[in-house]
């Protein structure tokens, strides 16, 4: 049985931005879809397709605190560096994924890598929030970097595209992200006319995003950077590629836990996010200059 589609919601209206590397476009929490009715996921930020001039300096966001929850970088074009306060260091291109986990808490910056930087281009990723549950809130800060030759690929029949399976199972191939709580997130490029079919349990709550091209999702048309969220009902999606097409699926067991939030700290208490203010005054996530 298919799912059926509680929501489509177009492309906000505006972009704001991320410091100055980041032209990014809401859809988590928006639009009446709050954090709850996603969880595991917090927030989706959308880089669409922007160019970039050349600079000497690399555009991006400077040293912020995160704790609690994991980061997920997604990258189609152009390449993004970071650094954080426990010396970890790294560049993702076009194809890789940064899944990093904050926990316990740390300093983090991100921004255009030099080279891309110096040379200007196309700029394209989604960055995804997602919740660790109250017993790994605290773990210690790590990353996987996932690059795209550690993502099994997927090919679909009749050269209908392939499927890159970050985290969870798709049609028996496991992904390349460890996670704390049942997640899939498949990264699925389609060519027109290519179709793809995937099963995801009826708990999950399961959204997609159309990051490039037109497609059919479960019998209804959904256009280029359309969100598509799905009721808690059936277990199959079906997409049908009307171009070439990129489509991000994602879906989770929900985490049945209070939310507490502000700005870079999700916890489940507010009491826990008072604490972690306190922890990052005083210098309790490290230095990062």
């Amino acid at each position: 049985m298919k799912k059926t589609i509680e929501k489509v919601v177009s492309r906000p209206r505006h972009a704001g931005m991320v410091g100055d590397g980041f032209r990014v476009y809401n859809y988590i929490p928006r639009g009446g879809i709050e954090q709850h009715r996603l969880s595991p996921f917090l927030l989706m930020d959308f880089a669409a397709a922007h160019y970039f001039s050349p600079t000497d300096t690399p555009r991006g966001v400077d040293a912020h605190p995160h704790k609690g929850f994991e980061t997920v970088t997604i990258a189609y074009k152009g390449s993004v560096a970071h650094h954080d306060s426990a010396g970890n260091s790294g560049v993702i291109h076009p194809g890789d994924v940064q899944w990093m986990t904050a926990g316990s808490g740390l300093l983090h910056k991100e921004y255009h890598d030099a080279q891309f930087a110096a040379e200007g281009g196309i700029f394209e990723m989604v960055q995804l929030w997602v919740n660790l549950p109250k017993a790994y809130k605290l773990v210690n800060p790590h990353y996987q970097a996932l690059t795209a030759d550690r993502i099994p690929k997927v090919l679909l029949p009749n050269d209908g595209g392939e499927v890159n399976v970050i985290a969870g199972s798709f049609n028996g191939q496991n992904g390349a992200a460890t996670t704390y709580t049942p997640v899939n997130l498949f990264d699925i490029k389609l060519h027109a006319k290519g179709q793809v079919s995937a099963t995801i349990p009826a708990t999950h709550n399961t959204a997609l995003l159309v990051v490039e091209g037109n497609v059919t999702v479960n019998d209804r048309p959904v256009h280029q950077h359309d969100f598509v969220l799905f009721n808690n009902d059936g277990t199959s999606v079906e997409i049908k590629a009307d171009t070439d097409a990129v489509v991000l699926l994602l879906s989770g067991t929900p985490i049945e836990e209070p939310i507490a939030s502000y700005g870079p700290f999700v916890m489940n208490t507010q009491d826990e996010i008072v604490e972690a203010i306190k922890e990052f005054q005083r210098g309790a996530y490290g230095v990062l200059a």
